[in-house]
């Protein structure tokens, strides 16, 4: 079958779900929405929608018009049998018309609430498919067609994890508030840790792309790509899986525990996906979590037992392949 999947370019996981539904057998073509092209057109990007949306002076219709010409016409050009939208919510009406009669499913990685979506938009964008449990009862309750589905792990992107050990524990993801909290209590408490990413970064250009003059008091280094992001996490005594406002749990939670990482999540409902002090590690409070970060560095017996088993349990229930055949399943109830 001619699928066409529409996505956000965001960190390449279009590659790992386009990976997935060929070998299910079908032909893809991949439209990336909010593609701007390379650094000119991004930092073009930057300058003509992103700055004067910061400094309140539009908001993004243009931006949104021209995304929803663009997906429109990749509708056109890949004629396809079946389409897969993965967020859409800043494509317009013009592009769920042009989907009219075709089976599709839209997979939203976002709480609806933090969206453009609305309720009464999803309508049209159904069937549904949620990594968030609450938003998946609450679009049920409203008669849409809605399903849960986790996000999951690429495990084609490093087939074998690294082999090398490091002390650090690490976080790998974007700064919040709570997250350096976190972060910072460890740092306090001589626990070797390190974040990366730009809004952790102290390098200069760093600072200009996240609008910022300081840096927090954790060590840090630049942005991953999702690849060396992998071999960090399989390399640390431990990495951190912090969750802020939301219900739905994050990529980290299946690539940490993907690539063999030792996984602290700081939720004690990711029982419903791995099984805690066997392929996971949780906490609830930060003496629990120093605790933690201290054995993991002493008790390498241990850890390696909950590396082998987050790996074996991610590869048999939670990469993109077995979400892709939740998609296919989706689509074929239009």
């Amino acid at each position: 079958m001619r699928v066409l999947l529409v996505s956000p370019r965001f960190h390449g996981y279009h590659a790992a779900i386009s990976s997935s539904l060929a070998e299910r057998g079908h032909v893809v073509t991949t439209h990336l929405y909010d593609d701007h092209g390379g650094i000119a057109g991004r930092s073009w990007h930057q300058l003509r929608h992103q700055l004067p949306h910061k400094l309140g002076a539009g908001r993004l219709r243009t931006l949104a018009r021209e995304q929803t010409a663009r997906a429109v016409a990749a509708v056109g050009r890949a004629r396809p049998q079946a389409v897969v939208v993965v967020k859409g919510d800043t494509l317009d009406d013009d592009f769920w018309d042009a989907l009219a009669g075709l089976p599709r499913a839209t997979w939203l990685y976002d709480e609806v609430r933090r969206t453009r979506w609305t309720p009464e938009r999803l309508a049209a964008a159904g069937p549904l498919l949620s990594y968030s449990a609450q938003d998946t009862d609450d679009l049920v309750a409203r008669g849409l067609p809605a399903r849960h589905l986790p996000l999951a792990f690429d495990h084609r992107l490093v087939p074998e994890p690294t082999t090398l050990r490091t002390p650090q524990v690490t976080f790998v993801g974007a700064r919040y508030a709570s997250r350096e909290a976190v972060l910072t209590l460890l740092h306090d408490r001589d626990v070797p840790v390190r974040a990366y990413g730009r809004d952790w970064s102290g390098h200069p250009v760093d600072r200009l792309r996240t609008w910022r003059i300081g840096a927090p008091p954790v060590p840090s280094e630049r942005d991953l790509d999702r690849a060396h992001a992998y071999d960090v996490m399989a390399a640390s005594a431990a990495t951190l899986n912090l969750h802020g406002d939301q219900d739905g749990f994050t990529m980290r939670t299946f690539e940490a525990a993907g690539v063999g990482g030792v996984e602290l999540v700081d939720r004690d409902d990711v029982v419903d996906l791995y099984e805690p002090g066997t392929e996971v590690l949780t906490w609830t409070t930060g003496e629990e979590l120093v605790e933690l970060c201290r054995r993991v560095q002493r008790d390498r017996d241990w850890t390696d037992r909950i590396r082998r088993a987050a790996r074996a349990r991610t590869l048999a229930d939670h990469t993109f392949d077995r979400r892709a055949a939740v998609l296919e399943d989706s689509w074929d109830t239009v």
